[in-house]
């Protein structure tokens, strides 16, 4: 009877604790580009840890009925303490006061949808999933006009939606809780009670001098009340670490205290960045304010700053979009393709898989641990604290991977052969466990291809959701401007996994963005194979995937290949001597690049042809010469292919004129 009476106790105690908090507020529809959205919560008791919630925006459709019921987004509220009167509110910057936290301007949907707060964290409720009652704290129905999202109120207990709009006026009024816990929609009253009652709180607002810093400069932070002090001065306690930026990063000023005295409204301290000379990567500055003294808040607590290290790493090898050849030596072992020597077709096709699927050679690791392979294989060449965005052709900061349902602005993992269209979709596990664990796998394993790095690339995340299931060159060529700069990489990782795993293939044409185990289009993949050569970027990421998965892609060893296993070539017996690897790598050099209007051409012994082709394979110029050329040019700016003929071999060198 005790131990029943003991477990009905904690159940209440625990139902209680996670009932003193509700959504308050919520303005979901603003004037103009929507830059004043916010979501305010209310607890019962003052300062109430956050701690443990996460808010949930789930998209119900876009036309009745409204039936969807999947998130969009997320907020995590670890870190975040109710005020005096129990607010807190989350928003767009531009909301005043400023809001504890903030997201991008126009995050929250206009609806019919719903805004749920739950025990949990972002991690538990990852992009489109469902709605669940599991958890669940508190839940709003909205909407902005006469319709509601009545399969989400069903599985998450709401009774009632409320209408932005009801008074025609949902540019400036928001949805507000009475008392009695029902809504009503008003002016809004972001970071104060709504019926007007409670502390007046004279708000602190914390700001820096710059968006970003580097390592060696001053950082000025200032803090603002919005009233002036009274009764004393106000100290200002605050702290600044925040996982690797530590206490040594940072020096000099007045400490981490500020005094704004009475009678003034603001107060500033300057600090410096040390810097050191050990590339430790970028790191991410937290200033967090510390309690304040009864009536005042934080208004804008746990900011985050980037400081930027000046001691990153450049390679000698240049970007896909500027690219080298040559200067990355090929790590392939003794022997590791001598199989292939004289075999033609289907056996030609079948000794690779022997090499890059070989059950008692081959590791296969998890879908965790591409994350870390990436953020060394896709390095940017020109600065070790970047990864390289494949498709939008440009660098971002590692520490701008994605980490929450939120896909603008960061870099996530693309798979070149989609999942589901593989059929390896959620096929490993997503908890990295390093490069010593692995499991042996083979041809038949198509589930491996859920984690194989050979085609898993670095890319933004919304080009990502934008490439999709699409297949290539006639579906997907890429964003606007895109100079194909990766059009190689995409056609050769392809050709790995149509021989590496037994259930999947390349077809010509453009096939339904369903069709299952196969991928279009053939014809463009090998030109883009031809277009788009095999680079130092491509090689060195070769190399390292190699010291992961223990396989290489022979495709960008011998690029040649997949004219013999894909191409016009198939059926031919295979030779290493009609490889072009040792001429196109060791000999022949192409400068300066980029140009204006020279090319310097060495490395040649004999006589040999250079034409000049754009990237639609229009030929522009063409001309013979011997051993060595000064190659005077007349041509607009862009990108053109530069073809170097020797004998019976060639070489493809991609140029930039300016």
């Amino acid at each position: 009877m005790l131990q029943k009476l003991l477990s009905l106790a904690l159940f209440l105690l625990f139902n209680v604790s996670f009932s003193q908090i509700v959504i308050n507020e919520i303005d979901v529809d603003t004037d103009g580009t929507d830059q004043l959205e916010f979501i305010e919560l209310k607890s019962s008791t003052a300062n109430f840890s956050l701690d443990g919630y996460v808010l949930v925006l789930f998209n119900a459709g876009s036309s009745s009925p409204y039936s969807n019921t999947v998130s969009y987004f997320t907020y995590d509220l670890d870190g975040f303490t109710t005020d005096v009167n129990g607010i807190a509110h989350f928003g767009n910057t531009m909301v005043s006061p400023s809001p504890m936290g903030s997201f991008l301007n126009g995050t929250i949907q206009n609806g019919p949808d719903v805004i749920a707060l739950y025990q949990g964290n972002p991690s538990d409720f990852p992009l489109n999933t469902n709605a669940t009652a599991t958890n669940l704290i508190d839940a709003v129905a909205y909407a902005t006009n006469s319709f509601q999202p009545s399969n989400m109120m069903s599985i998450l207990g709401i009774t009632y939606c409320t209408n932005e709009n009801l008074n025609g006026q949902k540019d400036t009024q928001s949805i507000q809780r009475k008392n009695d816990g029902t809504y009503e929609v008003k002016n809004p009253t972001p970071g104060v009670n709504n019926d007007g009652s409670g502390v007046t709180i004279n708000f602190v607002t914390v700001t820096t001098d710059q968006a970003f810093y580097t390592e060696g400069e001053n950082f000025m932070l200032t803090f603002t009340t919005d009233t002036p002090v009274t009764n004393q001065n106000l100290i200002i306690n605050f702290t600044l670490v925040n996982g690797n930026f530590m206490v040594n990063d940072y020096s000099g000023g007045g400490g981490l205290t500020v005094t704004i005295p009475i009678g003034q409204t603001t107060e500033s301290t300057t600090l410096t960045l040390v810097d050191d000379s050990t590339n430790e990567g970028d790191e991410e500055m937290l200033i967090d304010v510390q309690t304040l003294p009864f009536g005042y808040s934080s208004s804008n607590d746990n900011i985050i700053i980037r400081i930027y290290d000046n001691d990153y790493i450049v390679e000698t090898y240049g970007t896909p979009l500027n690219p080298t050849y040559g200067l990355v030596t090929p790590t392939i072992p003794a022997g590791y393709y001598d199989s292939l020597e004289g075999l033609s077709g289907a056996s030609l096709k079948q000794a690779i898989q022997d090499i890059i699927a070989n059950p008692s050679v081959v590791h296969a690791h998890n879908y965790g641990d591409i994350y870390d392979i990436l953020k060394v294989s896709d390095i940017n060449p020109e600065n070790s604290n970047q990864v390289w965005e494949m498709y939008v052709e440009s660098p971002i900061a590692i520490l701008d991977q994605q980490f929450s349902s939120s896909n603008i602005g960061v870099w996530n993992r693309e798979h070149i052969f989609p999942q589901s269209r593989g059929g390896f979709s959620g096929g490993t596990d997503s908890n990295p466990d390093g490069i010593n664990v692995w499991l042996p796998t083979n041809a038949n394993d198509i589930l491996a291809g859920h984690a194989d790095a050979h085609h898993i690339r670095v890319e933004d995340g919304a080009e990502n959701s934008a490439r999709s299931n699409k297949d290539f060159g006639l579906d997907y060529n890429g964003p606007v401007g895109s100079q194909g700069s990766w059009h190689g990489d995409v056609a050769r990782a392809l050709f790995y996994m149509a021989v590496r795993y037994n259930s999947l293939g390349l077809v010509n044409g453009d096939p339904s963005d369903s069709t299952d185990d196969q991928l279009g289009d053939l014809a463009s993949l090998l030109q883009w194979n031809t277009s788009d050569p095999s680079d130092d970027f491509e090689m060195n990421r070769n190399n390292y995937i190699y010291t992961w998965q223990v396989n290489r892609n022979p495709f960008i060893d011998y690029p040649l290949l997949a004219d013999y296993v894909f191409g016009s070539n198939y059926g031919d017996t295979w030779s290493f001597a009609l490889s072009n690897q040792n001429f196109s790598t060791a000999n022949v050099k192409v400068y300066p690049n980029p140009t204006t209007d020279y090319l310097m051409i060495s490395g040649i012994e004999g006589a040999a042809t250079v034409e000049i082709y754009t990237l639609t394979g229009q030929l522009v110029h063409k001309k013979p010469f011997e051993n060595a050329i000064r190659l005077n040019i007349d041509l607009t700016s862009g990108i053109y292919l530069v073809k170097v003929l020797n004998g019976t071999e060639s070489v493809v060198r991609k140029i930039i004129v300016r």
